[in-house]
C-alpha cells in the first residue's frame, strides 16, 4: 500500500503549521530521518491559504468535522502490557463561531455594469429604478443553514405612476453630472463571478506581514529557502482618525512630502523618530516613565495628538493602556529599522499568501529526505512506562511507527492533556470588497492599518488590505483581513470596524455619505484558538521527549513562531546549527568521479552516489511530497 511508512525515523512531526515545518527543515538539514505527517489534506493547519471554493470545502469540513466523532479503539490492541497510550484528539476544535454573509448579488450576468454606472439615457436610468433587486444574501443552497448565517439585503420598490416617473428623470438628469462625480464607476462583482474566478484567491486563515529585518527574513535568507517564495513590499501605512482613513509617513521623505502635517510638526516627528533609533544611549529621556504607558508618555514629548495617534497606532503599533513606555520605544525603533531594506514601508508580504511559507520549509525539509504524508490520522502516542518516554505512534491504520523525537501542533493534543491549558482567542474576518480604503492612482496597493478601540475593555483591530497583483484576489477587488485578541464572538468584535470602513453591497440607492466608502461584497468571521505563551507544565502527562507547537498568535509577525522552532531545535539537539546554508551544488562530490575540488581546503561534502534515483532526489524536491 501507498499509505505504508517506514517504521523508523529520529523525529516524527504531527501537524504542518509554521513552526512545525521550520523544525522539520532544521532537522532534515542536520541529518535526521523525519515523518512529517498531518490529518488534513492540505499543508499548513491554521496557517494555511485557500481559494475561494478551497475555503467554502474548509467551512464545510469543519461542520462535518463537528458534527461527527470517529471512535476507534483497535489500536489498544498494539499496546503491550509495559506501555500506555496517550489519545490524540479526533477533531480539530481551534476555530469557532463560523458567520458568513454573502452581499454580492446572485446575478449570473455578470459582465453587465452596475446599474447607474455607465448609463446615460435619463430614461432608462429611470425605469431601472423600477427593477426588483436580487436578494444579495443568499449563499449557495448545500450550505447548513444552521452554520451559516447571512444577512437578507433587498430593497423594497413601489409602483410609480408616470408623473412620478418624470419628476424622478427630471431630478436624475439636472444631477447626473454631479453624480458622476461623487460615485466612481465601479465595475459590477458578482456572487457568481467570484466563484467561478475562485482560483485567483489565495485566502489565508491568518493574516500575517513579514518585518524586512525580522527574524524569519533572516531564516529565509540564511536557510535559502527564500527560493522558494516571492515577496511585494507593503505600499502604505494607514490610519483610522476622527473617522477618515489618512496615510501615515514613515520615511524622512514621507514626512517632508507630506500635505496633512504642518512644517512644526514635520520637524517634531523627525526629531522623535531620530530619538527613538538611539533610544538606550539616552536613558534619561525615558527614565522616569518607565512604570507609565507609551501613550502618556508621548503627551510629554509636546506631539501634537495627530503625532501621537501616528506614533502610537501605526508605528509602534500598540494599544493605549496595555503598552509600557519602553515597549513603546522598542517596537517604534523596530520599525524604523526596517524601514529602507526592501521598500518605504517596514512589511513584506508573501506572493498567493501566508500560506506559502509553511510550504517552503516543507520543500526543503523533503530536499533533505524527510518523507510526508497528509491525510494521514494518528490514533495515540506509545509511552514507555518504565522510562516515562514516548516510544512510537500508531496509526489509523495500525502501524506502529518508532521514534527518538516527538513533535505535536497543540490542536492534535486531547482535552485530557490540556485540561489544565487557559487558551487565548484571536477574532478574524475576511472580506471581499470592489474598491481600496483609501483610494489613489494606484489601484494596487497593499495597506496595513490600525483601528484604536473606541470603548475600554476591546482590543485595536488590525486591518490588511490586499490587491490582486498580490496574487490573493481576482482583478477589481480587494482581499482585506481583520484581525484583533478576541473579547466577545469574532463579529461581535469586528462589526462596528467593518460598518465604520465598508457599505454592504446593494442594488439599489445609497446614502451620499455611503458613496464613497468600498462596497462589500462577502465576508467571514471566526474565532481562532491562540496557544501561544503556553509552558510546557501545563499540558498534563506529557512524555520528556514530546515536544508542543503552538498554533498562531495574534501579533503582526511571526517572530514568535521562528522563536518557538528555534528553541524547540536546540533543546532536542544542543550544538547543532539550526537551519544552516544548504550546500553549494557545485560543491558536492560523489563517489566515481574523478573531478577535483577547483580550490583546496574548500568546504566539500562528499555523497555516496549508489542508484540514479537517489541522485535525481536531491534535485527534485516534490520526490519525497507524498499527498
Amino acid at each position: 500500500m501507498a499509505d505504508i511508512l517506514p517504521t523508523e525515523f529520529d523525529v516524527v512531526i504531527i501537524g504542518t503549521g509554521l513552526p512545525e515545518s521550520i523544525l522539520a527543515a532544521a532537522c532534515s538539514r542536520s541529518g535526521q530521518r523525519v515523518l512529517h505527517i498531518d490529518s488534513r489534506s492540505y499543508y499548513g493547519g491554521n496557517w494555511a491559504s485557500f481559494s475561494f471554493s478551497g475555503l467554502l470545502s474548509w467551512l464545510q469540513e469543519y461542520q462535518q468535522n463537528r458534527d461527527t466523532e470517529e471512535e476507534n479503539t483497535a489500536w489498544q490492541d498494539l499496546i503491550h502490557e509495559t506501555e500506555e497510550g496517550i489519545t490524540l484528539c479526533k477533531k480539530d476544535e481551534t476555530i469557532q463561531h463560523i458567520e458568513v454573509f454573502c452581499y454580492a448579488s446572485q446575478d449570473k450576468e455578470h459582465n453587465v455594469q452596475e446599474i447607474g454606472a455607465l448609463q446615460k439615457s435619463p430614461s432608462s436610468m429611470a425605469s431601472s429604478t423600477l427593477i426588483e433587486s436580487v436578494d444579495s444574501a443568499c449563499l449557495p443552497k448545500e450550505r447548513d443553514s444552521s452554520y451559516f448565517t447571512s444577512y437578507e439585503i433587498s430593497a423594497q420598490h413601489t409602483q410609480k405612476s408616470d408623473k412620478d416617473i418624470s419628476l424622478e428623470v427630471t431630478g436624475i438628469q439636472e444631477s447626473l453630472e454631479k453624480d458622476n462625480i461623487d460615485q466612481p464607476k465601479r465595475n459590477r462583482i458578482t456572487y457568481p463571478l467570484i466563484v467561478e474566478e475562485g482560483r485567483r484567491f489565495n485566502i489565508d486563515l491568518v493574516s500575517k506581514l513579514l518585518y524586512s529585518q525580522g527574524s524569519l527574513i533572516d531564516l529565509l535568507i540564511k536557510s535559502n529557502v527564500s527560493r522558494y517564495a516571492e515577496f511585494k513590499n507593503v505600499t502604505r501605512i494607514l490610519a483610522f482618525r476622527e473617522g477618515k482613513v489618512e496615510q501615515v509617513p514613515c520615511s524622512r521623505a514621507d514626512v517632508f512630502n507630506s500635505k496633512e502635517l504642518t512644517m512644526v510638526e514635520k520637524r517634531m516627528l523627525m526629531k522623535f523618530l531620530t530619538f527613538c533609533l538611539d533610544y538606550e544611549q539616552q536613558p534619561d529621556e525615558y527614565q522616569d516613565f518607565k512604570q507609565c504607558s507609551f501613550s502618556e508618555y508621548l503627551k510629554t514629548k509636546k506631539l501634537t495628538p495627530s503625532l501621537q495617534h501616528f506614533i502610537l497606532h501605526s508605528i509602534a503599533m500598540t494599544s493605549e493602556s496595555s503598552c509600557s513606555t519602553l515597549d513603546g520605544l522598542k517596537a517604534t525603533k523596530n520599525f524604523l529599522q526596517c524601514l529602507g531594506r526592501f521598500g518605504n514601508t517596514p512589511f513584506l508580504f508573501p506572493l498567493y499568501g501566508q500560506g506559502e511559507i509553511p510550504q517552503c520549509f516543507c520543500r526543503m525539509c523533503a530536499v533533505f529526505g524527510g518523507i510526508y504524508c497528509l491525510r494521514h490520522k494518528v490514533q495515540c502516542l506509545v509511552v514507555d512506562k518504565e522510562s516515562g518516554r514516548c516510544k512510537a505512534i500508531i496509526d489509523h491504520l495500525g502501524q506502529r511507527i518508532n521514534a527518538k523525537y516527538f513533535i505535536v501542533e497543540d490542536s492534535y493534543l486531547s482535552q485530557e492533556t490540556c485540561s489544565n491549558v487557559q487558551y487565548k482567542q484571536i477574532s478574524r474576518a475576511i472580506l471581499i470588497t470592489d474598491q481600496s480604503v483609501l483610494k489613489t492612482e494606484s489601484d494596487q496597493q497593499i495597506s496595513i492599518l490600525i483601528v484604536p478601540p473606541v470603548e475600554s475593555g476591546t482590543y485595536s483591530v488590525r486591518v490588511t488590505e490586499l490587491c490582486s497583483s498580490t496574487m490573493t484576489c481576482m482583478k477589481d477587488t480587494y482581499l482585506v483581513h481583520l484581525t484583533c485578541a478576541s473579547s466577545k464572538t469574532a463579529r461581535e468584535d469586528l462589526e462596528s470596524v467593518v460598518k465604520k470602513l465598508f457599505t454592504p453591497f446593494t442594488e439599489t440607492k445609497v446614502e451620499k455619505e455611503e458613496l464613497g466608502k468600498p462596497r462589500l461584497l462577502w465576508a467571514l468571521y471566526f474565532n481562532m484558538r491562540d496557544s501561544s505563551g503556553i509552558s510546557r507544565s501545563s499540558y498534563d502527562g506529557l512524555p520528556s521527549n514530546v515536544y508542543v507547537c503552538s498554533g498562531p498568535d495574534c501579533g503582526l509577525g511571526n517572530e514568535h513562531a521562528v522563536k518557538q522552532a528555534e528553541t524547540l531545535f536546540q533543546e532536542i539537539f544542543p550544538g547543532e546549527e539550526f537551519c544552516p546554508p544548504p550546500p553549494n551544488p557545485e560543491d558536492i562530490i560523489f563517489d566515481g568521479d574523478d573531478k577535483q575540488p577547483e580550490a583546496p581546503g574548500t568546504n566539500i561534502i562528499m555523497a555516496k552516489l549508489e542508484s540514479p534515483e537517489e541522485s535525481q532526489n536531491l534535485e527534485s524536491p516534490g520526490k519525497h511530497l507524498q499527498n
